[in-house]
């Protein structure tokens, strides 16, 4: 391993230096007239290493030696407790100072250094530890293993065999006079205490920014098809416009700037590089090329989600680690950000990151053409499982709009103790359809945060229905899946004469996450007033069974079923796998189509009594469904 891992190094260019064998292997060494130590040592592969770590001297004495007589004679004056204790180099600490001695002196030759130290894994805690697979699940050391460790570690003298318990294992109090006890003490007054302790000390404050940012998502798009990502890029070009916050927005995206629509920002705010444009790039000719330059504020990153990731890290911390508050929007395939770069998610949320995470082509079915590798009906399902992360799913750009500042004053308000170290999951969809006007409906932007809220009324009965009175229904629906369900409200009044109310649900996380403390507020005050979920709260109004509908799993909106015991809820999402050329074919597939989500509802309306199955068939014949098609759900 330590080979493969020298050449991995070197190869990068890196400085290597190896520790593998402590100071006592030195004698035998210089022995080595002919390389036959030296050979064995190259050949004997890290499993055999790591047995000859468990088994007593005589052992390594007839297997590691004693196969040639040359290597027997080295250590015939050796006993099998001085072959045992051979140490390995990441264990002696003259070694280990020699390697970092080295790795300082090569500071100015401009190349970073790695060292490579050969360990034991257990090491000085003895038998039945050391070297052994079981190590990390062992939770507890019997006396003897205490007193061996203790012997290893040379503090007979500190610790008497009638103080060691296995069951209260004595701590050693250093003596104030000793070098030991100097030593922390010093190191401790230099980190500022005892306790660790993480303070933000802001520099530059930062101020919100000016509500007219924002007034380009609040009018809709009068007419114009658009999609939501398009509608963030103006966000976001407004944003680096504002005097109060322009400058700390960090725009970065690893290679698809085209796609999501944010060339503009080429030319207005440039795309950083240490050294400047050092070439003049393809699209040169074009009124929105590629520009690089020394001040801008673009990062792009290439194609490299870690490395887009790990800048996000960087300005989203910046508030503690420079005292200057930044504002990163990392933009990005939605399926290639939670599950390519998972654990980054996860340091982002543990270094307390602020920023949003903008998923863009979102959904499973909205790409068009695109293979399995582009296709994300599960990154609303990761983002669940990561506590810091506020996760929202917005159909239309004023949603989006109010999501961005909300999060921007809940983060960064202005200095005040609010603000709260999270960070944001938006995903995008680049489906084109009119953005309607954000209505002005007091508490609105409120109840698009928290989660869920009434977008349209229950259609009055037409057509076929026009003056019959409608059976009541409740439709959820997320992201691109709102034309389809607006759809089918439309056609539900119109042949079945149900009467659908449309909900935009933008977060099933915050409204789970509120439900769980309303369920652990009941659960630890028996006697209190007990508290009703916000959901339940939300939906009280509603009528009729629940039917939600997303481009994602299914999982998605099941999050909040355990707060709806009493209503019948209905799931319709994108499990499963399925490719095809058009939107609509892939729809279909899925089983999220108007068609679908119509025999949906009147399925959940069934189950309750309110429709015959006769009109469940009529809905399937009506649009042209396969009850015998193949099943997405099953591989």
């Amino acid at each position: 391993v330590i080979q493969e891992l020298e050449a991995t190094f070197r190869g990068a260019g890196w400085n290597v230096i190896k520790v593998v064998w402590g100071s006592k292997w030195d004698d035998l060494l210089a022995q080595d007239k002919d390389g036959v130590l030296l050979n064995k040592m190259n050949t004997t592969v890290d499993g055999e290493f790591q047995r000859y770590a468990t088994e007593p001297g005589g052992y390594a004495r007839d297997h590691f030696f004693g196969p040639d007589d040359r290597l027997r004679q080295m250590v015939s004056h050796l006993t099998d407790d001085d072959i045992r204790n051979l140490p390995r180099g990441g264990h002696d600490y003259r070694k280990l100072y020699a390697a970092y001695k080295a790795a300082s002196d090569n500071l100015g030759s401009g190349r970073p250094t790695v060292i490579l130290a050969k360990t034991v894994k257990g090491w000085t805690l003895g038998e039945g530890f050391e070297g052994r697979n079981s190590t990390h699940q062992i939770k507890k050391m019997t006396k003897k293993q205490l007193l061996d460790m203790r012997d290893r570690l040379h503090l007979q003298d500190d610790i008497p065999e009638e103080l060691v318990d296995d069951k209260n294992p004595p701590y050693i109090k250093l003596r104030a006079d000793s070098i030991e006890y100097q030593y922390m003490m010093e190191r401790r007054r230099a980190l500022d205490g005892f306790v660790p302790q993480r303070t933000t000390r802001v520099r530059k404050p930062m101020l919100l920014p000016d509500p007219s940012a924002f007034k380009e998502m609040w009018s809709g798009s009068n007419g114009q098809a658009v999609s939501t990502t398009m509608g963030f890029t103006r966000l976001l070009r407004s944003l680096t416009r504002d005097e109060h916050v322009g400058e700390r927005i960090v725009p970065i995206i690893p290679d698809e700037a085209r796609t999501f629509g944010m060339d503009s920002l080429f030319r207005e705010i440039g795309i950083y590089a240490s050294q400047g444009q050092k070439y003049e790039p393809v699209d040169h000719d074009l009124l929105l090329s590629y520009a690089e330059s020394k001040d801008g504020q673009i990062l792009e990153e290439g194609i490299t989600e870690a490395g887009a990731m790990s800048s996000f890290i960087a300005a989203g911390t910046s508030y503690a680690t420079r005292g200057v508050p930044m504002i990163p929007f990392y933009t990005f395939y939605s399926m290639f950000g939670f599950q390519r770069v998972g654990d980054l998610i996860w340091q982002a949320a543990d270094m307390r990151t602020r920023g949003f995470l903008m998923g863009g082509t979102a959904g499973r079915t909205t790409l068009m053409g695109e293979g399995l590798q582009h296709q994300d009906g599960h990154s609303l399902v990761l983002a669940s499982t990561v506590p810091a992360v506020q996760a929202y799913d917005p159909s239309f750009a004023y949603e989006v709009g109010a999501i961005v500042d909300a999060g921007i004053k809940r983060m960064y308000g202005g200095g005040t103790p609010d603000e709260t170290d999270v960070f944001y999951y938006i995903t995008l969809y680049n489906e084109n359809y009119e953005m309607p006007a954000m209505p002005d409906t007091p508490g609105l932007a409120e109840a698009i945060v928290e989660g869920l809220y009434k977008w349209a009324d229950a259609p009055t009965g037409t057509g076929e229905n026009d003056n019959a009175a409608l059976i009541p229904a409740t439709l959820l629906f997320s992201g691109s899946a709102q034309g389809a369900a607006r759809e089918a409200a439309t056609d539900l009044a119109e042949h079945y004469g149900v009467g659908a109310e449309l909900w935009s649900a933008t977060s099933y996380k915050a409204l789970r996450e509120e439900g769980l403390s309303a369920e652990r507020h009941n659960r630890l005050h028996p006697s209190g007033e007990r508290r009703v979920p916000r959901v339940a709260q939300i939906l009280a109004d509603s009528q009729g069974p629940i039917t939600a509908v997303s481009d994602f799993m299914m999982a998605v909106p099941e999050q909040v079923m355990r707060f709806l015991p009493d209503r019948t809820f209905m799931t319709l999402g994108t499990d499963g796998m399925g490719r095809s050329d058009t939107r609509e074919a892939l729809r279909r597939h899925f089983e999220i189509d108007t068609g679908h989500i119509v025999v949906g509802v009147l399925s959940a309306l069934l189950q309750d009594g309110k429709v015959d199955a006769s009109v469940v068939h009529d809905a399937i014949s009506r649009y042209d469904i396969d009850p015998d098609a193949v099943d997405p759900y099953i591989i």
